[in-house]
């Protein structure tokens, strides 16, 4: 079973996203929350089991889908890093994701 670490810019960046909702549906944003600690908890499991995202080809990351999230991991063979989370629709920034990957 894999270890389990949320970096902290990527907790910052889901606080981002749930304090956004929040504002018009504190509801939802609960529910968000959970649903996103439940999927990811579920890499320590399966580490394997997110998809390598198109626009990082040759790179260590995976991603889930938790809508409207996309939560970025790398796995190093013990311990998942969570390192970005973002809207599903939004462009990812590659240098952003390169420097919370180095950790």
């Amino acid at each position: 079973m894999a270890h389990l670490i949320w970096t902290e810019p990527a907790l910052d960046d889901l606080d981002d996203l749930v304090g956004y909702i929040a504002m018009d549906n504190p509801i939802a944003a609960s529910r968000l929350v959970k649903k996103v600690i439940e999927n990811v908890g579920r890499l320590e499991r399966f580490p394997h089991s997110g998809k390598k995202p198109e626009e990082l080809p040759g790179t260590p990351y995976r991603a889930i889908l938790v809508s409207p999230c996309r939560i970025f991991y790398r796995f190093d063979g013990e311990t998942v890093f969570i390192v970005h989370a973002m809207r599903e629709e939004q462009q990812l920034d590659r240098f952003l994701l390169d420097e919370r990957g180095k950790g």
